[in-house]
């Protein structure tokens, strides 16, 4: 029973199926037609009849009926077969539905155009469930956790606005866009920028709180910038014949503290391109009145666009100026982009501050200088005038002033020892002097008389008596002298400018000149007299240097000279001189010693009888002796003090 029922059912389904795949053909065969009918009502081509032999593809069949017939006909790339029917005194709209139902052809029309393709059959496709997104949010710690492998970026927006409450939105353009990831518990802003960065599409988030997925624009591509965030940035390719050699540049921007900055990346770029493509980046108008040549490679992240255009054109013969809001760039000799500016300075002297611009950079620029204001007139190249004027700026400082005390002590000792015998004759002597506390005693000739008889009462020996006018003078005596001389004389110098003290004295010696004139009888001879000055000084050279910390590096010379004796001839005086040099470094307000200077004088003079006053005890008595000794030691104490 059961095979017999079988084999009714096969039997049914062969009758059955031809019938329901006739009525699928000519159903759809009449919707090609209705296609055709209603286009025909603005397309006079398609009733118009065609009488065409072609041997060979569709390809070149429906291309000739689209020729004769002045249609739009679009055929798929797929249908290559030949077609052999021969078709006359028939309409277009016919030879279509006719090559649609033969050949199992579609027709598409979309506004006058008839796009031909294979026909498909119609699939019942089964539904299956959507792929659950591994997506978690933690609202505690706003953290964003993902697990994503090949999918939907819809879904994946949908489920994470779902989740966070935050409004994710993808654009038509990402719609099919397939994305993987693994993220663990990140901060929701880092785990959308990282999803990005992974899926090579960008993530902007708007003003009012919106998260937007974006494709990368034309010739933008993903990067680690210098704060190792990721970024968007532009890559410029050259094009033409020298590009292999040109290489390609990157130029891009971003806002860093609300003010957008440029970043560069170019090896043997062309200085224009740079320009032209950093002027469009942060959209500033630019003006180029000169060809402007050369290459460069560059480097360089988050500069402003003028420092930019510095770097560019540093040691080239071009320049930018900006009025109004344009940057005029060209050669640095144009006069439209000559500038002028007047630089006063405030701390500094204009004649030391002209000679301490380097020499190249002065070249091109002409520097007027108004002594009465203190004020430099730069005129050149704006580029250069900048240059100019921030080393001027910052050589234009206070420039410290040092007082300098000097204290200057000098201690005198001088002992002086006289001895010896004086005798004469002369009028009017009395008897008297001192004898303590040293002895310079005078004896008239009472007194000698006096004397001789008192010798002469002991020893029994007359001897005799001297003339009335006789007087003798004895005379032992020693005297010493400590002297303090003290001087504190204050001095101010710049910084690195030498102050000088010099006290002293000045004497004159005499030069005596003989010049001779010989004549015919007798020979004249003239006496000229010149007076020579000499002097004798306490000099001080002190240079201060002012370093860190308030230190004082000081420059120290000091020479001392005096005269040791004054001469009665008229010939020049003997000098001592003492030399000192030495450098040291000192706190501000703090005092120095400098001792050590030390002069040592000796003097021995005698008078007295020839011949006796040289032999041994009876020159005591035949003459006299002054012997002197002198001792000079000079202190020098420094203070230096910064006045601001």
């Amino acid at each position: 029973m059961y095979k017999k029922l079988t084999g009714w059912l096969f039997v049914l389904l062969l009758f059955v199926c031809p019938f329901s795949i006739m009525a699928q053909q000519t159903s759809r065969v009449k919707i090609i037609q209705k296609k055709m009918d209603s286009l025909a009502r603005t397309i006079p081509g398609l009733n118009q009849k065609v009488s065409l032999q072609v041997n060979g593809s569709i390809q070149q069949y429906l291309l000739g009926i689209s020729s004769s017939n002045n249609l739009s006909i679009s055929v798929d790339p797929k249908l290559t077969f030949p077609i052999n029917d021969n078709l006359n005194d028939v309409t277009a709209s016919n030879i279509l539905v006719f090559l649609a139902q033969k050949y199992n052809l579609d027709i598409t029309v979309v506004g006058a155009i008839i796009y031909i393709t294979p026909y498909q059959e119609p699939v019942q496709f089964t539904k299956y469930a959507p792929k659950e997104i591994n997506a978690t949010y933690n609202r505690a710690d706003n953290t964003l956790s993902l697990t994503l492998d090949n999918d939907s970026l819809t879904s994946v927006a949908r489920k994470i606005t779902r989740i966070s409450g935050k409004n994710v939105m993808v654009p038509n353009a990402l719609l099919g866009k397939k994305v993987s990831g693994f993220i663990a518990a990140a901060p929701f802003e880092t785990a959308m920028d990282k999803l990005a960065y992974t899926n090579e599409i960008k993530m902007v988030r708007t003003s009012d709180g919106y998260y937007l997925f974006q494709p990368l624009g034309e010739n933008e591509e993903l990067y680690v910038n210098g704060d190792n965030s990721t970024a968007v940035r532009r890559v410029f390719k050259s094009s033409g014949p020298s590009a292999a050699a040109t290489g390609s540049t990157g130029v891009f921007s971003r806002v860093v503290n609300g003010q957008k900055v440029i970043s560069a990346d170019a090896a043997n770029g062309q200085i224009i391109n740079l320009v032209k493509q950093a002027s469009q980046e942060l959209n500033y108008n630019y003006s180029i009145y000169s060809d402007i040549k050369g290459t460069i490679d560059i480097h360089v992240n988050d500069i402003s666009y003028e420092e930019f255009l510095k770097l560019l054109f540093k040691g080239t013969d071009y320049t930018f100026q900006s009025e109004n809001g344009i940057y005029l760039i060209g050669d640095k000799k144009l006069e439209g982009l000559r500038t002028f500016k007047a630089v006063h300075l405030q701390n500094r002297s204009i004649d030391t501050i002209v000679a301490m611009i380097p020499a190249d950079w002065k070249r091109g620029v002409e520097i007027k200088e108004f002594r009465e204001q203190n004020t430099l007139l730069l005129s050149g190249s704006s580029a250069q005038i900048r240059e100019i004027e921030s080393v001027i700026r910052q050589l234009d400082e206070l420039v410290p002033v040092i007082l300098i005390e000097v204290t200057m002590i000098d201690f005198h000792k001088t002992r002086t020892i006289s001895t010896g015998i004086t005798a004469g004759v002369s009028d009017s002597v009395k008897t008297g002097g001192t004898v303590l506390p040293g002895i310079n005693f005078t004896v008239s000739a009472s007194g000698v008389n006096s004397f001789l008889t008192s010798i002469s009462k002991f020893t029994s020996i007359n001897l005799g008596h001297v003339v009335p006018n006789f007087y003798v003078s004895l005379q032992a005596a020693e005297a010493n002298n400590n002297a303090e001389i003290r001087s504190v004389p204050k001095l101010t110098a710049l910084n690195g400018h030498t102050a000088t003290l010099s006290i002293g004295s000045k004497l004159y010696y005499k030069n005596t000149t003989q010049n001779l004139y010989p004549s015919a009888s007798s020979t004249s001879s003239v006496f000229s007299n010149t007076y020579t000055p000499v002097e004798a000084n306490l000099s001080v050279d002190i240079k201060p240097i002012v370093s860190g910390d308030d230190d004082v590096t000081l420059g120290i010379k000091v020479n001392i000279s005096d005269f040791t004796s004054i001469p009665t001839d008229g010939s020049p005086p003997p000098q001592s001189i003492s030399k000192f040099e030495s450098s040291l470094r000192v706190h501000s307000e703090d005092t120095i010693l400098l001792g050590g200077i030390e002069r040592t004088e000796n003097d021995l003079s005698s008078n007295g009888t020839p011949i006796l006053s040289r032999i041994p005890i009876l020159k005591w008595i035949f003459s006299s002796r002054t012997k002197t000794s002198s001792k000079v030691v000079s202190v020098l104490f420094i203070k230096p003090t910064i006045l601001r």
